[in-house]
């Protein structure tokens, strides 16, 4: 199917005119490990419908601090499941609006090749000065991490080797600059159409954590938003499903 088919489905779909559909944008906050696949995203949707998007990255914490004092997003995309139930039981979220986007991966990486095994065992001997993971009290990505760790036994043994980012983001950040030799990220952050980008890494084990599942809600600031509808419908489309996967996301 060309794109010019595509578009004519999407119009029909989000139920638009054609007419109406360009000039218009939307702000979504977006948690941080989808960052890449947003940005990919974003390109795809654009080309399709003509809408905009703006994005804001963070954690999917410090997002529901900042919807519950109303910042003017008209969608979340979150790193987990709860922070969204949450905005939807406390009104602040359309209703019947939630819905699963991706199922995420925990990796753990090192920009170094070789360093980190195909089994994690790195971890056991401990040949490191820091070890980077996102903040377990804000970010979902830090909180599996921390569920793993303890999983492993290795809480109280890699304590004080522990360098903490707020989000995922600056996580990645801290492995990337060398400020800590390896660190629990995303794997979306270093996976692209299955193959890692660079230096070494163990994809957690998913028994480790509890599933990452994402969920996507429309918050009361983008209820009457066309663009910001259009964009969680697309999000369901086959389209946006292969660019999504392509990252390391499960469906």
């Amino acid at each position: 199917m060309n794109l010019k088919c595509i578009f004519s489905t999407l119009v029909l779909v989000f139920g638009l005119a054609s007419s109406t559909v360009y000039g218009q944008e939307t702000s979504i906050a977006v948690a941080a490990n989808f960052s890449a696949p947003m940005q990919k995203l974003v390109r795809a949707f654009h080309d399709l419908s003509g809408y905009r998007v703006k994005i804001s990255t963070g954690a999917s914490g410090k997002f529901y601090s900042q919807i519950h004092n109303g910042a003017p997003y008209d969608v979340l995309l979150s790193a987990d499941q709860e922070t969204p139930e949450r905005i939807e039981n406390e009104k602040l979220g359309v209703e019947h609006t939630r819905f699963t986007y991706a199922t995420g991966l925990l990796v753990l990486w090192s920009t170094r090749e070789g360093f980190v095994d195909s089994k994690g065992e790195v971890l056991q001997n401990a040949s490191f000065n820091h070890i980077a993971i996102a903040d377990p009290k804000l970010a979902p990505y830090g909180l599996a991490a921390a569920q793993a760790l303890h999983a492993l036994g290795l809480s109280e043994k890699l304590k004080s080797k522990l360098v903490q980012g707020e989000n995922i983001g600056q996580t990645f950040q801290f492995v990337a600059t060398a400020n800590a030799e390896l660190g629990f990220i995303a794997l979306s952050q270093v996976f692209l159409d299955g193959k890692l980008k660079e230096g070494s890494a163990w994809i957690v084990s998913p028994d480790l954590y509890r599933p990452l599942h994402q969920d996507a809600i429309l918050l009361n600031a983008g209820k009457d938003n066309q663009a910001a509808k259009a964009f969680l419908a697309f999000l369901k489309t086959d389209v946006a499903k292969r660019i999504i996967q392509s990252f390391g996301y499960q469906l």
